[in-house]
């Protein structure tokens, strides 16, 4: 998803509800769980083969790509 997409889809929602990320926490039941967002930041992620998904790196690493992360 772009920041384009994300904007698009955003605007059918009241401007007033709380944004979360929702996520498997990882435990024996597979909870999923969902955090508020808190900050919009500017960062880099690189694909992690041990984590089979990106990672967030510094900027000076090879192949990191900039990206818009919800924390």
């Amino acid at each position: 998803m772009n920041v384009r997409e994300l904007i698009e889809q955003l605007q059918s929602f009241d401007p007033e509800t709380e944004v979360h990320l929702a996520y498997d926490y990882g435990d024996h039941w597979h909870t999923r769980v969902a955090p508020a967002i808190r900050n919009i930041d500017e960062g880099y992620v690189k694909h992690s083969e041990y984590h089979r998904m990106d990672a967030v790196e510094d900027e000076d690493i090879a192949d990191a790509r900039r990206v818009v992360i919800l924390g």
